[in-house]
Formats: structure tokens, sequence, C-alpha cells
């Protein structure tokens, strides 16, 4: 419309303004200078500490929001089926992005830490709890995280069956299945369990109300913590940054700092 148009046309201004205004928002929403970015990550809840810390660093560092859901590693799995959507996924063991990659969910994956799997007894270990056997002898309370759930559940079967303790002779003992790691140590931290099985770096922050006794390695099955980008990111380029922040000298020194350990036990 040319300005003589404008000017001598004025019951067509109202239209104009009015066309104007439908189409603005339109053109804020399209990548416009006020849309934030933002990046879901999925995370086992046994590594929230670093991640927390990881997301907060990361995202100051490329202006993005780093959205974190924690919880079990199964259920994570199942929410990213579910909803088709999300950019990064770590659980508590590779074993579930091996389920993902199935599914054609993952677009590449690498290893951020390893957990080492640990008995967790209250403080003086009262009921002198020593090795794996002693968790079936009598008036003994036990803890595990369910299988279906969260990978401490899935890992702690394996180390039973490989130590020929099976779920009968477990059974009577067992009073709690939890849904996080997390859930374990507050239960032994509070009393009302005797022993649980739990990652080494869960149990350091629980060290001023608990003790620890080590699996020998020859008894135990680490587990390998995974960092994968999901083919489900509308951002594969940061969601792919962020992946090499979490496993660059700098995300390995969080990890390290919050007591995870980032090579195998020898």
């Amino acid at each position: 419309m040319s300005s003589e148009t404008w000017r001598e046309e004025p019951r067509l201004r109202p239209i104009v303004l009015s066309v104007c205004l439908l189409l603005l928002p339109l053109a804020v929403g399209c990548g416009g200078p006020n849309e934030e970015t933002t990046l879901l990550l999925y995370s086992g809840a046994g590594i929230r500490p670093p991640v927390e810390e990881i997301a907060d660093a990361f995202g100051r560092r490329h202006d993005v929001t780093v959205e974190c859901d924690f919880a079990g590693s199964e259920i994570l799995l199942a929410r990213i089926k579910l909803s088709g959507a999300g950019d990064v996924y770590m659980p508590g063991d590779v074993h579930y992005i091996e389920q993902a990659e199935q599914e054609g969910l993952i677009a590449g994956s690498d290893t951020a830490c390893y957990f080492i799997p640990v008995i967790l007894v209250q403080k003086g270990n009262p009921k002198n709890i020593n090795s794996l056997s002693d968790l079936i002898k009598p008036d003994i309370r036990v803890g595990l995280g369910d299988p279906q759930a969260c990978a401490i559940g899935r890992k702690a079967a394996k180390i039973f069956a490989k130590n020929g303790i099976s779920e009968d002779d477990l059974a009577e003992n067992v009073e709690f299945r939890a849904l996080t790691v997390n859930d374990l140590g507050d239960k032994v931290k509070l009393g009302s369990l005797d022993a649980v099985i739990v990652w080494d770096a869960v149990a350091a922050y629980y060290a001023d109300s608990t003790d620890v006794v080590t699996i020998p390695p020859e008894k135990n099955v680490i587990s390998t913590v995974p960092v994968a980008v999901l083919n489900s990111s509308e951002n594969p380029v940061l969601a792919n940054k962020l992946r090499a922040f979490i496993t660059s000298e700098e995300g390995r020194a969080i990890f390290k700092k919050h007591h995870y350990s980032l090579s195998l036990p020898e």
C-alpha cells in the first residue's frame, strides 16, 4: 500500500493495524529475541547433586535453561517413550541406554562416571553386618531398590545372583523396596532399616549418620553411568554440547567433587 493510499483511505487503517497485531505474536514466537532456549535432561536420582551443578554451570555459560527430571532410571525411560520429548538422558546404568537404543531413541552416548554398590548400615554398625551373606541373617531389616523402577534395584539383584543368594533367601528380611536410591539412604539414616545397598557416591552423603560396608570387587557388579542425546531433541547441537560438557574435564571435576568414581576399581 502506498503512502498516498494510506492517507486517502482512512477506513483501511483499522483493518491493517488489526492484521499486524495478529501477526506479531507469530513473529515473536518463532525464534524471536525474547524466546528462552530450554533443554530437558532426564537424570537418575542417584546422580542428582552433580547433575544439578552441571546443569546450572552449563545454563549460565550458554544462556539456556536446563530443566532436570529426576527419578528412577526405568521410570524415566517410560516417560521418554510416552512423551516422545526431551534432549538428554542420564540413567544410573548403561543397560537403560541399550534398551533405548533398541527402540531408536538414542542419537549418541558417552560414559559420565561409575557407580560402585556398597552396603549402607546404621552408625556404629550395631547389627554387625560385614558382608552380603549377613543380610540374610535373622532380624536384619533390609531395604533394596525396586528392579522395575531404578538402577540400584536391578544391580543389587545381579549382585545377589552372582553370590548365590536367592530371592527366597532374602524374602523374610526385605522390608522396603525403593523407587530411587536416595529413599534407601534416608531409611537407614532415620533408623527404620538396618542395611541397604546403595551407590558409593550416595553413601557419601550420609557419612555423618551411617557407616559403609564395602563389597569386594570380585563379588560386586559395577554400574557404568552414561549420558546420551535423544533423537527427540529439538536442539541437537546444544544437546550434544551438554553431553560434551558433562564428560569434559570440567564436568568430571564436578562428579569427583561429589564423590563419584571416574574410573573402574582395580
